[in-house]
C-alpha cells in the first residue's frame, strides 16, 4: 500500500512538474509572439520612412516592404518554437511539409508572385504610368506581390493579377513622356475646310495643355470623306496627365464660327 501511495505522489509530482514548465514555456512564448510583432510593426514604420528618404523607386517598396515582412514573421515563429522546445529539425521537417502544402494550395497565386517578380524586374510601367491592359484603362497607383492596383479616370481601382497583365498586351502611355490625342471631327460638304482647320488649329494653339514646339506642335488634317461629311482629325501632343483636358473647346470653337453639325443627307432627282 505504501509502495502504491509513493508511485502516486511521484507521478502527480512529475505531471505537476511537467506542466508547470509547459506553462512557463507558454506563457514565454506568447509574450514572445506579442514583444515580436510589436517590434516587426517598428522595424516595418521605420523601413517605409527609410525607402521614402532615400527615394526608392515606388514600384518596388510596396514588395520589398511585403517581402521584409514575411522574413521577419517567419523568423518570429521558429524563435517561438525553440522558446517552446520544438525539436528544430522536426519543426523544419513541419515547416517545409507545410509550406509544399501552401505551395499546392496556392499555385496560381505563386505565378502572380513570380510576374510581380518579372515586373519589377523588366519594368515596362512603374508606379504613376498611364498605361493600358487588360481593358483597365488608367493611372498605376501600386504594383503589390499578387496584383496591380489601376486608377481608371472614373475614379475606380482596378486590382488585376499580377500574371494576367504579363500575358497580355500592356501599352504605356507615359514611357516617352507625352502622347498624341487623336481627335476626330466632321463638318458638312461644301463647307470652308481650310477655315475649319485653321480655327481647329488656333484653338489647340491657344490651350496650355497642348505641346507647341519641334514635333510636338498641333497639326490639323483632313482624316477621310465619309458618306455625310468631312473627317477632320486634330492631333495635338499633351503630357499624360492632361489627357481628357484638350476636347471641348474645338466644339465650341466650331459652332461660334457657325458650322453646323453633319446630318445625314440625301440628294433626290426627280424625273417626269
Amino acid at each position: 500500500m505504501e509502495t502504491t501511495t509513493e508511485a502516486l505522489k511521484n507521478f502527480y509530482h512529475s505531471i505537476s512538474s511537467g506542466l508547470g514548465n509547459w506553462g512557463l514555456q507558454l506563457i514565454g512564448a506568447l509574450a514572445a509572439l506579442i514583444i515580436g510583432l510589436w517590434i516587426i510593426r517598428m522595424i516595418m514604420k521605420g523601413t517605409s520612412k527609410g525607402f521614402e528618404q532615400t527615394k526608392l523607386d515606388e514600384t518596388l517598396q510596396p514588395f520589398l516592404l511585403t517581402t521584409i515582412g514575411f522574413l521577419l514573421k517567419l523568423l518570429l515563429i521558429i524563435s517561438i518554437a525553440g522558446i517552446v522546445g520544438l525539436p528544430m529539425a522536426s519543426f523544419a521537417a513541419l515547416l517545409a511539409g507545410v509550406g509544399l502544402a501552401i505551395g499546392a494550395a496556392f499555385n496560381g497565386s505563386l505565378g502572380h508572385i513570380a510576374s510581380g517578380v518579372m515586373l519589377l524586374i523588366f519594368k515596362p510601367f512603374k508606379v504613376g504610368d498611364l498605361i493600358k491592359t487588360n481593358g483597365a484603362f488608367g493611372f498605376v497607383k501600386e504594383i503589390s506581390v499578387f496584383g496591380t492596383l489601376i486608377e481608371t479616370f472614373q475614379n475606380e481601382t482596378e486590382i488585376i493579377p499580377n500574371s494576367a497583365i504579363t500575358s497580355n498586351k500592356i501599352t504605356n502611355l507615359t514611357k516617352i513622356g507625352n502622347l498624341r490625342i487623336d481627335m476626330p471631327f466632321a463638318i458638312r460638304y461644301g463647307s470652308d475646310i481650310a477655315k475649319a482647320k485653321q480655327i481647329v488649329l488656333d484653338v489647340l494653339k491657344k490651350d496650355k495643355n497642348v505641346l507647341q514646339e519641334g514635333a510636338s506642335a498641333p497639326r490639323v488634317a483632313v482624316n477621310n470623306l465619309v458618306v455625310n461629311s468631312v473627317e477632320l482629325l486634330a492631333l495635338p501632343y499633351v503630357n499624360c496627365e492632361n489627357y481628357w483636358d484638350t476636347r471641348q473647346e474645338i466644339v465650341e470653337a466650331l459652332g461660334n464660327a457657325n458650322y453646323e453639325a453633319p446630318l445625314p443627307q440625301r440628294v433626290v432627282t426627280m424625273t417626269k
